[in-house]
């Protein structure tokens, strides 16, 4: 069973990240959280739609 969403730690390790990258995403807003008190979690449609966006920012563009 997949889960609604992931903390800091289990996204870390999920999509093969750093924190401080992580961290970097989240202060240049490209990736959106949640706080809940002291905690931050990413929700898994958030974490899905950041993981497209940096796929297809990162696809060669075709030659003219």
């Amino acid at each position: 069973m997949e889960k609604a969403v992931y903390r800091i730690s289990e996204f870390c390790l999920l999509y093969a990240i750093s924190r401080t990258s992580l961290y970097r995403e989240i202060r240049s807003t490209r990736l959106r959280v949640i706080k809940r008190g002291r905690r931050v979690l990413i929700s898994r449609t958030e974490a899905e739609r950041w993981f497209i966006a940096l796929c297809q920012k990162n696809e060669p563009q075709p030659s003219v």
